[in-house]
């Protein structure tokens, strides 16, 4: 992202960040935009911090636009007090002349700070969707189109559960409140300081608001390959008592109403989320192969048995003639079944130019007591030994005019 100045008509430089077609900026760019959207979100949330400030003490009265009716929208005041003055008169001081319920002060400053805290709360709950939408389009643009699309999710679970967390403890804090101001109402009287009380239902609050969020972050180690349906499973029993005593300490009152309440709604979403990773590890396991379960160290099963392969079909035709029988080597047509091949024959040697012919020799008497003619040997016999080729009509083992071929397996190919 570069910088490029312009001179507006009324003389002022004004100062445009460009750009880049890739999309890319420098640390500086970065730094800048972080400051920009730092800043938005800030003056949201100081305007609505003023709303919430003067609403603290002013409730906003009943309207009606024709058929709709809005019922009177009480006071932040009155909303922090409400499960503190819900208690009975004789669980709980109180020092006004007209005797209505309120909190108690001992310091000058602590009603000004009371009312600061309550309206800065409001202020950051009302700008939520100002200042969300700027972390949002600060960050979206270094995520892929599928991480967007998580984080959106995510972020949108995140957020229902949040709220949940914060409506069930609101709904508790008065049942708390009962349980532990009556528990030693004989000799003591409770006069609570909105200082304290504050705390206490802001510590309530976060505490059921982010427990609500465990369910999700395991089903996010689930999507992840982390943890599995069936480590869960086996740990089922371990995990409810654990939230029962995370129940126990986590709640600020110690009271049993607010644990119970705590614990039971925990083991509820826990009980949705085994449900959860147990249908996504049902899925993932019809789309994992065979050796992705292995370690480094493991080899995959291979499967050694070969395929059947099946039975070549003949090139030739029965009815073609090949072209030791006569035929064409192309048949008509450019197409046909290919021709056998003819017979190998065994080779001859052709008498070169510069060889003469040889006299045939006549034959010699013969002893032996078979009568009849003998040929002359030819003038090249292929021989087995140390010589291939004869040229010459010697003697063979002593006997002249005999040259025969020995017999070998290669005579016999041949």
């Amino acid at each position: 992202m570069t910088q490029s100045t312009s001179v507006s008509k009324g003389g002022r430089v004004s100062r445009k960040a460009k750009k880049n077609p890739d999309g890319t900026m420098s640390i500086v760019d970065h730094l800048r935009e972080l400051r920009t959207r730092l800043l938005r979100a800030l003056a949201a949330i100081a305007v609505t911090t003023i709303i919430g400030f003067i609403w603290y003490e002013h409730g906003i009265p009943a309207w009606a636009i024709g058929p709709l009716h809005v019922p009177r929208l009480p006071s932040l005041g009155e909303i922090l007090k409400e499960p503190y003055c819900s208690l009975p008169p004789s669980a709980r001081a109180t020092f006004s002349a007209d005797n209505e319920c309120r909190l108690l002060a001992t310091s000058p400053f602590e009603m000004f700070m009371l009312r600061m805290k309550m309206g800065g709360l409001a202020g950051l709950v009302m700008a939520c969707p100002i200042w969300l939408i700027e972390i949002w389009r600060f960050i979206t643009p270094g995520l892929l189109k599928n991480e967007r699309r998580w984080t959106l999710s995510v972020g949108t679970i995140a957020g229902f559960l949040f709220v949940l967390g914060v409506v069930a403890a609101y709904l508790v804090l008065p049942m708390g409140l009962d349980v532990l101001l009556h528990l030693g109402d004989s000799t003591q009287i409770s006069a609570l300081t909105g200082e304290k009380y504050f705390n206490f239902v802001i510590a309530l609050i976060l505490v059921f608001g982010l427990s609500f969020e465990v369910p999700l972050f395991t089903a996010m180690l689930n999507l992840a390959g982390v943890v599995h349906y069936e480590q869960l499973k086996d740990k089922r029993r371990i995990m409810i008592v654990v939230i029962f005593i995370f129940a126990a300490i986590a709640t600020p009152g110690q009271d049993p109403i607010s644990m119970l309440v705590l614990a039971l709604t925990l083991v509820v979403l826990m009980e949705l989320a085994l449900q959860f990773t147990r249908i996504h590890d049902r899925r993932a396991a019809r789309h994992v192969s065979e050796w992705e379960g292995l370690s480094d160290d493991e080899a995959s099963p291979l499967k050694v048995a070969p395929s059947s392969i099946p039975a070549a079909e003949s090139i030739y035709d029965g009815d073609h003639k090949g072209i030791a029988g006569g035929g064409d080597a192309h048949p008509a047509g450019g197409s046909g079944p290919i021709p056998k091949p003819s017979p190998v024959t065994a080779p001859t040697r052709a008498p070169s130019a510069s060889e003469s012919p040889t006299p045939t020799p006549s034959p010699a008497p013969s002893d032996s007591p078979t009568s009849g003619s003998h040929h002359a040997p030819p003038a090249a016999v292929l021989r087995r030994g140390p010589r291939s080729w004869n040229d010459s009509t010697g003697d063979n083992d002593g006997k002249p005019g005999q040259d025969t071929i020995q017999s070998s397996s290669f005579d016999d190919v041949l």
